[in-house]
């Protein structure tokens, strides 16, 4: 049985709330598990949280994408006494299983590598110095390596000294860090089938967010497209159930666009058109029990963006809108979405918005917004019908 030493973050820093987040990382590492096919026992002692599986490698794959964990090492186990004499024998059995971690890492004379050691249980005779310096020297004379204590070592062995054990382990792999999914509420997120978006929503959810994908599709492809990105989203997903929303874009924008052309005012339309498609995401958060809605914006990136359309866009609305991305430019999104898989889905099709107007408007103002939605509703109320010569209201003079 292969034993996974899972870590994780600020959880640490939840104080009395501690508690609640080790359980939700814990289910979700479980859940993880069972979705992937994966047979493990996941337990917790004192601050440390651990996977006992027959599946390591399997496990460190789908295990390294649960939020909450910062790294996971699969470790081994080496018994360790208190004594002096016990001691010397305990940390020699550790240098040994150092030199079989640092051959199965494949350590060799060309490369670099270095110990760090910790001593949890200060009970062991043999502080974290003299532990890396001997198991240091073991595994430079197995394995003819040099040396190096900087972070740019090739290979670091870890040794960790509890109360009766040391764990060793020659490989530490990055998670996604953040908050376990499920901790903090839920978020309806405004997803396209672009690059922005995906990245913003897979942002909350590493915050502990549940997040609601919301939809406005103009064709069937796009909405295949954006199937596909929260596929690869729900990789990311143990603790939460993520199933989009896929509704019809010209069905909701069409009414507004109408009015907006009756006066000329086609400029606006990107502006609009948001602002109804959030009214939407709002309501369906209020349905939802949701508590935010979050997009894709990056200050400046497009039209919709700059900082004065965006304080129109959301000028009325009644839930906080969340935008993760707003500080990052576009390169940085880019890379995100890489890291993450979804970049790959996004660019198969680009797809164009049929109602984007030649000449988008960029620097808009709240006072411009509301003298141009007093127009719009003043468009909308039926005019009174004429007054006969005798004042009766729409009498015929026949």
């Amino acid at each position: 049985m292969g034993l996974i030493l899972l870590r994780y973050g600020e959880i640490a820093l939840k104080g009395q709330n501690r508690t609640y987040f080790f359980r939700k990382l814990r289910r979700n590492v479980r859940q993880c598990l069972k979705a992937n096919g994966v047979a493990g026992d996941v337990w917790q002692e004192g601050q440390r949280i651990y996977l006992a599986t027959d599946q390591v490698e399997a496990a460190v794959e789908a295990v390294q994408r649960v939020f909450g964990i910062v790294s996971l090492s699969p470790v081994q186990a080496v018994p360790v006494e208190r004594s002096a004499e016990g001691s010397c024998r305990s940390l020699e059995a550790i240098a040994q299983e150092a030199v079989r971690v640092a051959r199965r890492a494949g350590l060799n004379p060309a490369q670099s590598f270095r110990v760090n050691a910790r001593r949890a249980d200060k009970s062991f005779p043999h502080i974290s110095p003299e532990i890396e310096r001997q198991v240091g020297a073991a595994i430079a004379s197995a394995t003819g390596a040099r040396v190096n204590l900087s972070a740019a070592a090739d290979v670091e062995i870890g040794v960790e000294v509890q109360s009766g054990r040391a764990l060793v382990f020659g490989e530490i792999v990055t998670g996604p860090g953040g908050l376990p999914l499920g901790s903090q509420g839920q978020v309806v997120a405004l997803l396209s089938s672009g690059i922005d978006s995906p990245v913003a929503a897979w942002l909350m959810m590493k915050r502990g967010c549940g997040v609601i994908p919301l939809h406005f599709s103009v064709s069937q492809a796009q909405a295949d497209q954006v199937e596909a990105i929260v596929e690869t989203l729900k990789r990311y997903a143990y603790g939460w159930h993520l199933k989009p929303i896929i509704l019809s874009h010209s069905e909701i924008l069409g009414p507004t666009l109408a009015r907006l052309r009756a006066i000329r005012k086609e400029r606006w339309t990107c502006l609009f058109c948001k602002r109804i498609l959030l009214a939407k995401a709002a309501k369906i958060a209020e349905e939802m029990e949701a508590s935010a809605l979050v997009t894709g914006d990056s200050l400046g990136q497009v039209a919709s963006q700059t900082l004065s359309n965006l304080e129109v866009i959301s000028y009325g609305l009644r839930k906080p809108i969340l935008r993760p991305l707003i500080g990052l430019d576009k390169t940085e999104i880019i890379a995100l979405a890489r890291r993450i898989g979804t970049y790959e889905a996004s660019i198969k099709a680009a797809h164009t918005c049929p109602f984007l107007p030649d000449r988008p408007l960029t620097q808009s103002s709240v006072a411009k917004l509301r003298a141009l939605m007093k127009q719009m509703t003043e468009l909308e109320e039926p005019h009174p019908a004429p007054e006969d010569a005798k004042g009766k209201r729409g009498a015929s003079n026949v």
